[in-house]
């Protein structure tokens, strides 16, 4: 077992069944003032009639365009996956895109696609397929293009804000990236009005999780190994991921001179 993996099992259980849950907001870095306020999650009925007039936009009228919405529609998928679907429904180069992003065995992306970076695309659908994009990327546990297609939108024209932050935070922690993690659990816990329990509770482990880290002690060299390991699970063993190995070798002989020193030090 990797030593990082004590956080991660409490917190995906605590994912699944939800719980109230708060981190101290006086640790909490200064964050980005909301540009509209308060944010929450697009009513239903409001996210599918800009589906809707997304999707007539486009030219897709036909009977079976619709029947084929309606019937996403009236799953009880979460929001944010029948927007990605219906935009999937209208545009074969989205479907594609989010085909190869939820499937296991694809390889994993290595930049983040011109369909979501193109600012002439309307904002409903780039900044929802930006944040489905990521979230399924996010699930597969590829961090550096979840994150990169997440900063490529904005949280403000997504139809769930705490699934943005929520993956955001998420990518940043695991990547070890201390004070952007901390700025995007500030979004989600302060921002969004409704963010899920279960979502809080998990920011709050990562949260707690982080007041802990220091700087090149056996927290760092363990989170730093499973980076690796994540890394060559995705058969990503090129220059970083080298890179990555020798600055954790190097920082183990450090430690091991260090104890090697005190150890002859108390023997004189």
């Amino acid at each position: 077992m990797r030593l990082t993996r004590w956080f991660w099992a409490p917190a995906v259980a605590l994912l699944l069944v939800g719980g109230p849950a708060r981190a101290d907001s006086e640790r909490r870095p200064p964050r980005e003032v909301a540009s509209f306020g308060t944010l929450k999650a697009a009513a239903p009925d409001a996210a599918r009639a800009q589906a809707l007039a997304w999707l007539e936009s486009v030219g897709k009228k036909d009977e079976a365009t619709r029947k084929a919405f309606d019937a996403l529609w009236a799953t009880d998928r979460p929001v944010l996956d029948k927007v990605a679907d219906a935009l999937a429904l209208g545009d074969p180069a989205a479907a594609k895109l989010l085909a190869e992003a939820r499937d296991p065995v694809a390889p994993a992306p290595t930049s983040v696609p011109g369909l979501v970076r193109d600012a002439k695309r309307p904002a409903f659908y780039r900044a929802n397929l930006g944040l489905a994009y990521a979230k399924a990327l996010s699930n597969r546990k590829v961090f550096e293009e979840a994150l990169e297609a997440l900063k490529a939108v904005r949280a403000e024209e997504v139809v769930d804000p705490a699934a943005y932050f929520f993956h955001r935070a998420v990518a940043e922690h695991s990547l070890m990236m201390k004070k952007e993690a901390e700025g995007s659990i500030g979004r989600l816990l302060d921002d969004v009005g409704d963010a899920p329990e279960r979502y809080r509770m998990v920011a709050a482990l990562m949260q707690f999780d982080m007041l802990t880290w220091k700087d090149k002690d056996l927290g760092w060299i363990a989170r730093k190994m499973d980076n690796i390991h994540r890394r060559l699970d995705l058969t990503r063993g090129g220059p970083k991921t080298q890179k990555m190995q020798k600055e954790v070798v190097a920082r183990l002989d450090e430690l091991i001179k260090e104890l090697e020193n005190q150890s002859k030090s108390g023997g004189t």
